[in-house]
């Protein structure tokens, strides 16, 4: 084999090597914000979460458990509230609301059925409750589980949580 091809063949192994682990990251799950991105049901959500300034915070890399309202959780607030809380004089309430959805630590379904509360990252805790199946945080009932993300999981719950007043 002639130092021209050698080199040639040399030169595409390692080409191929660098690229592997680049190609394995393209596939790696989306962390919690990414992936409530992908959902339309969470557009609400979303758009809260950058309206707080928590994207950086729900994508470090956690791990975190968000119990996430849908957009017809967020659609049975009193009316105007949303659309007061997206405001930026009410930034601090907003992220105090959303940090009250967010549980330290990869909580699966499995875990939080043997749960009695959590503390979440507000610094409240919410009550959590399973009756014939249905698991409750607080009043929200959790409607899916174990949505996985790169940074920690997500369920989904029909009601948004509010911390206490206080």
């Amino acid at each position: 084999m002639s130092l021209v091809r050698k080199t040639l063949m040399l030169l595409l192994v390692s080409v191929a090597a660098f690229s592997l682990p680049a190609a394995a990251e393209h596939h790696e799950k989306p962390n919690i914000v990414g992936v409530a991105s992908a959902n339309a049901d969470f557009s609400t959500l979303v758009a809260a979460i950058k309206a707080a300034g928590l994207v950086d915070a729900l994508s470090a890399a956690g791990p975190y458990t968000v119990f996430a309202p849908t957009n017809a959780a967020f659609a049975n607030l009193p009316a105007g509230t949303l659309d007061s809380l997206l405001k930026p004089e009410n930034q601090a309430k907003l992220q105090a609301i959303l940090k009250y959805h967010v549980v330290s630590g990869n909580v699966m379904a499995a875990d939080v059925v043997k749960l009695k509360a959590a503390t979440t990252l507000e610094g409240g805790s919410v009550a959590i409750s399973v009756m014939g199946g249905t698991v409750k945080v607080n009043n929200a009932t959790v409607t899916a589980t174990d949505i996985a993300a790169s940074n920690g999981t997500i369920h989904v719950i029909d009601t948004v949580l509010l911390p206490p007043a206080g």
